[in-house]
C-alpha cells in the first residue's frame, strides 16, 4: 500500500470555503478528493481538506494560504487496510428493537430483530453515530408505546435508515427527500438492498419543496436528522406539515444548542416530549397537541 497525505484547513464562510476547495482541485499534483464541510461543532467554521495519493506541492499550498487567508496542516495518512478496518470498527448496532449492520455481519441478526443493511462506508446513518442511534431509539420508543401513524417522511434522509426503520414497522406512506441527488440514489439502493424496494418514495427536495411531499402531507411522523441551522429554519414548515397529535424526531444538535431548537418549535405549536443525550448530541421527539 502507497502512503497518501492529507492538507486541513478551516475557513469562517462558506463562499470563501468552496473558493478554497475548487482552488484545491486545480492543484498539481492533483488530489485524489477535496471536501468542504460546515463543522458540527457550532462554530459556524468550514471544514476544507484534500487528500493525495503523492506529497503535495508544498509550493502550491503556500500560494493558496496566501491567497485564500488559510493555513494549512499536512499530515501524512499511515498505511491501513481500510476493507478491514471498517469492519472491525464500525460492529453492529442495536438500537431497540432495530439492529444495524453491514453485510459482513448479516448473519449476526438476532431473532426478533429489525434488520437495517447499511454498509460501513457510510459512516453517516450507520447507526454509529449519536444521532442517527438516537433517532431510532425514539422510534422505537413510539412503536413500543402503540403509535400508528398513515403517512412518515424523513427529511434529509441521508441513507435513508430512519425511513427504512419505519417501513420495517408499519406498512404506509414513507417519503424520504434528501437536498444531495447522490443521497437519494444512495436512498434507494439501500431500499432495494433491504427489501424495501418500492416501500419508500425518494425525491430531491429542501425541505417540503416537492410536490410528491406537499400531495402527502400532513404527517404523523416526521423525521429530520440534519443540523441545528437547517432545523430552527424548518420549524414552520415541520409544525405546519404535521397532523394534530402528530411527532416529530429531531438531531443533529448539540447539547448546548437543544434548548434553542426547543423553544423555537415551542413557539410553533410543537411541544417537547422527550429529550434523549447521547455523548455530545441531543434527538428531540416532539409532539402536536
Amino acid at each position: 500500500m502507497s502512503t497518501s497525505y492529507s492538507a486541513f484547513t478551516t475557513i469562517d464562510n462558506k463562499p470563501a470555503a468552496e473558493a478554497l476547495g475548487e482552488a484545491l482541485e486545480r492543484m498539481e499534483p492533483e488530489p485524489t478528493g477535496v471536501g468542504v464541510f460546515e463543522m458540527e461543532d457550532g462554530s459556524g467554521l468550514w471544514e476544507v481538506a484534500a487528500y493525495f495519493i503523492a506529497t503535495p506541492d508544498a509550493a502550491g499550498l503556500a500560494l493558496l494560504e496566501a491567497m485564500h487567508g488559510a493555513r494549512f496542516v499536512v499530515s501524512e495518512i499511515p498505511e491501513t487496510d481500510w476493507v478491514a478496518k471498517v469492519k472491525r470498527d464500525l460492529a453492529p448496532v442495536v438500537a431497540g428493537r432495530f439492529f444495524v449492520h453491514g453485510s459482513h455481519d448479516g448473519d449476526k441478526v438476532p431473532a426478533g430483530a429489525e434488520p437495517l443493511l447499511i454498509e460501513a462506508a457510510m459512516a453517516f446513518g450507520t447507526g454509529h453515530h449519536g444521532t442517527t442511534l438516537g433517532c431510532l431509539q425514539a422510534l422505537d420508543h413510539l412503536a413500543d408505546a402503540g403509535f400508528q401513524p398513515k403517512s412518515v417522511a424523513d427529511i434529509g434522509c441521508g441513507t435513508a435508515v430512519l425511513a427504512m426503520g419505519a417501513a420495517r414497522l408499519w406498512d404506509v406512506r414513507i417519503i424520504a427527500s434528501d437536498i444531495d441527488e447522490v443521497a437519494v440514489d444512495v436512498a434507494l439502493a439501500n431500499a432495494k438492498a433491504n427489501g424495501l424496494e418500492g416501500r419508500l418514495e425518494c425525491v430531491e427536495a429542501a425541505g417540503f419543496g416537492h410536490p410528491v411531499l406537499a400531495e402527502a402531507a400532513p404527517y404523523d411522523l416526521i423525521f429530520a436528522n440534519i443540523l441545528k441551522g437547517p432545523l430552527v429554519a424548518l420549524a414552520p414548515e415541520i409544525a405546519a406539515n404535521l397532523t394534530q397529535g402528530g411527532y416529530a424526531i429531531l438531531s443533529g444538535i448539540l447539547n448546548e444548542q437543544a434548548e434553542e431548537v426547543i423553544e423555537v418549535y415551542a413557539q410553533n405549536g410543537t411541544n417537547l416530549s422527550q429529550r434523549q443525550v447521547i455523548g455530545d448530541w441531543s434527538t428531540l421527539l416532539l409532539q402536536k397537541p
